[in-house]
């Protein structure tokens, strides 16, 4: 399959996720990108159109742990992550998994997020 042909087909997996999932101030939008290397989340506000918490391996709170894109950084990068949200206040989330499947890295950042105390 062509490269061209495969960026289209996730970017439409995405947008088709992305149509049912909208965030609000009281429940703002939970996205999750992986790529090789790195894991990025943030949550979102589309209402208002800003973001209210990011967090990524790439950040200064996580570069001590040494996290990479796999299932055990997910996991640790989804603890810190609903730490970090229920310290701004949030307490409910949408889950946006992007283009991804909900399994492996996406199913273990998600399930840490919920065991620290983010709900879904």
């Amino acid at each position: 399959m062509k490269l061209i042909q495969k960026k289209e087909q996730a970017r439409r997996r995405h947008w088709r996720v992305r149509k049912r999932v909208f965030g609000t101030a009281s429940r703002p939008r939970l996205s999750v990108h992986f790529s090789n290397q790195h894991i990025y989340a943030q949550c979102v506000d589309d209402g208002a159109g800003r973001t209210l918490v990011a967090l990524s391996s790439l950040s200064e709170k996580m570069k001590n742990s040494q996290v990479r894109s796999n299932v055990a950084g997910a996991s640790t990068l989804g603890d810190a992550f609903a730490r970090m949200a229920s310290g701004v206040g949030i307490a409910s989330v949408v889950f946006d998994r992007g283009a991804k499947r909900y399994h492996g890295c996406v199913k273990a950042f998600a399930d840490a997020a919920r065991k620290s105390g983010l709900e879904f």
